[in-house]
């Protein structure tokens, strides 16, 4: 037996350009173990054709419906509604912080590409590498790869302190896809890119990337492992002396 409906206020920060910002409220009648993207597009297709929106795969794999849903970064795909609020409750959703909004829930996701373009950021890798839990198979001889867990959903720039007051900030997925290219192979040109004050020495240490991260990457780990890399790599800069040129007679 199904459980019974639910009628939830869903609270919708809307802004087109042009107009100011404003919270709109939609009253839905909707199933509690349906996911928020869900309600979402019923609001669009039965109520509202005028609320803007993104979505795609539907089960956490292309990272385009990153929203703040009660103040939390979510992908709405798969937060469920039963675990956001309850039977007459409210679901706020906002578009992600950070970012330049372009209409209601659509944000401006070009500087954020642009940063893990930089990277040269490879998402098919060795799987030890990726640091994930995997049991090779010891018999097999062939080097496995695997996809990395990060889609690049931005929900840890909208979720980083450091994100609010720098826009000039590489931000927590752009340095850890730097980790996981140093780790695979050394790069002074990707070094650079992390040793700078609006790089890894931005971060404030504050974990809500981590914290917010549908896919497991723990960004947070990777800027501190990052960070000692810079560290050990400065070192042997600066004790790395030059060759003396040979003296001719």
């Amino acid at each position: 037996m199904s459980e019974p409906k639910w009628l939830v206020d869903f609270q919708i920060l809307r802004q087109h350009p042009g107009d100011k910002p404003h919270f709109k409220i939609y009253p839905l009648e909707v199933d509690p173990e349906e996911n928020v993207l869900d309600a979402i597009e019923r609001i669009w297709a039965k109520k509202d054709r005028t609320l803007t929106f993104r979505h795609a795969c539907h089960h956490s794999t292309c990272g385009v419906c990153g929203m703040r849903v009660n103040g939390v970064e979510k992908l709405t795909c798969i937060t469920a509604i039963k675990s956001v609020t309850k039977n007459g409750g409210i679901v706020r959703v906002e578009p992600l912080r950070n970012f330049t909004v372009l209409s209601d829930l659509v944000v401006d996701m070009g500087p954020f590409f642009r940063h893990m373009g930089e990277t040269r950021f490879n998402s098919v890798a060795p799987v030890g590498y990726a640091s994930l839990p995997f049991e090779p198979d010891p018999t097999n001889s062939i080097p496995l790869e695997r996809l990395v867990d990060c889609i690049e959903c931005g929900l840890c720039i909208s979720a980083c302190p450091a994100a609010t007051t720098n826009a000039e900030y590489s931000g927590p997925a752009a340095l850890a896809a730097i980790q996981l290219m140093l780790t695979q192979n050394f790069s002074p040109d990707l070094m650079a890119l992390a040793d700078h004050d609006n790089g890894a020495w931005r971060c404030h240490s504050a974990f809500e990337c981590s914290e917010v991260c549908p896919s497991n990457v723990d960004p947070a780990w990777r800027i501190m492992n990052l960070r000692r890399r810079v560290v050990a790599h400065r070192f042997k800069s600066l004790f790395k002396f030059p060759k003396q040129e040979k003296q001719h007679a």
